[in-house]
């Protein structure tokens, strides 16, 4: 069985990249709390995780923050993991949860593909995002979603939270099964002491499971997983882990060199961060990759972007 993602509009799109091989019955938590997971090690993996792996570990070394997973989309086995259990900062990583929510409310009739919602000066805050400097004040929730999905659009994400409250996030999120992982706060141009420290975190075994998950149409129901991934394919940063993959990273959701992705990144002062799904010709895997570092030399945010990409190396050996 495979899934297809969905416009901005609601309708099919073309994104195809993950097979469906259940793991058996039960509801999603007790698939969930099921998953397996390991600190620092490899488990039953291909020679050629072994350079991704070893990356990892010289990071680590170096008093970079570790956590990693990838797993096989189809069977579910773990082809390597690193503190996979840890709860990481993701800084934008977490807007998938909030896409989530969003997407379920989709089915309801007040609040539709075309609700329009407006901006303000509550909402306002810079970095990522295209919204900020286009000139219309509202735009339709799935508009919205799309920019999130797109270019993890800062105004746009704090929009919706405003629209569906961080509290309805968060009941989601723990009704997923999900306790390492969650979306804490609005995205602030700076954060104070009686503010969350980070915009999200995340432990890569949840993630990995969330995403496949989504793939397999289990998140809420398909209709509500089609939609996320949907948004999710028009991710335009493929900068860290898929960096390595070869796609355009603005028009990558046909199939290219018989590759298809979806992917959402977080990237703050410290933090780099990235959760996927990569299906090629002879396997699919769903990877998260998070690492927190010191940022005060740029050697060593080269580092860590030179360790995603070697990991991103390792992932397109498995699949192509």
């Amino acid at each position: 069985m495979v899934f297809r993602g969905r416009d901005a509009d609601g309708t099919s799109g073309h994104l195809n990249p993950a097979s469906n091989q259940a793991d058996g019955g039960g509801s999603v938590r007790s698939r969930h709390a099921a998953a397996p997971g390991g600190k620092h090690r490899i488990t039953d993996a291909p020679e050629n995780f072994a350079r991704g792996f070893a990356s990892l570990g010289e990071l680590a070394l170096n008093g970079v923050q570790v956590s990693a997973r990838a797993t096989d989309l189809s069977t579910g086995r773990v082809l390597f993991s690193v503190d996979d259990h840890v709860s990481m900062p993701t800084a934008s990583v977490g807007k998938v949860l909030l896409l989530i929510e969003v997407a379920a409310r989709l089915n309801d009739a007040e609040f539709g593909l075309a609700t329009m919602l407006e901006r303000s000066s509550a909402d306002a805050v810079s970095d990522s995002g295209v919204w900020q400097h286009l000139q219309i004040a509202r735009l339709g929730v799935a508009d919205l979603a799309a920019l999130v999905g797109a270019t993890s659009d800062n105004l746009a994400t704090n929009v919706l939270i405003r629209t569906v409250g961080l509290h309805s996030v968060r009941a989601r999120t723990e009704q997923l099964g999900l306790s390492r992982t969650a979306l804490l706060d609005l995205v602030r141009d700076k954060r104070g002491p009686d503010d969350a420290p980070q915009l999200s975190v995340g432990s890569a075994k949840e993630l990995t499971w969330l995403f496949t998950a989504l793939a397999r149409g289990e998140i809420v129901d398909a209709e509500t997983s089609a939609r996320v991934i949907g948004w999710l394919s028009l991710n335009t940063d493929l900068s860290l882990v898929a960096s390595a993959f070869g796609l355009d990273p603005l028009a990558h959701r046909e199939s290219d060199h018989g590759l298809l992705m979806v992917n959402k990144t977080g990237t703050t002062a410290g933090v780099r961060s990235e959760v996927g799904i990569l299906r090629g010709p002879r396997a699919g895997v769903t990877y998260a990759v998070s690492m927190l570092f010191d940022d005060t030399q740029l050697m060593t945010r080269l580092a860590v972007l030179n360790g995603m990409r070697a990991v991103g190396e390792d992932l397109l050996g498995y699949v192509h």
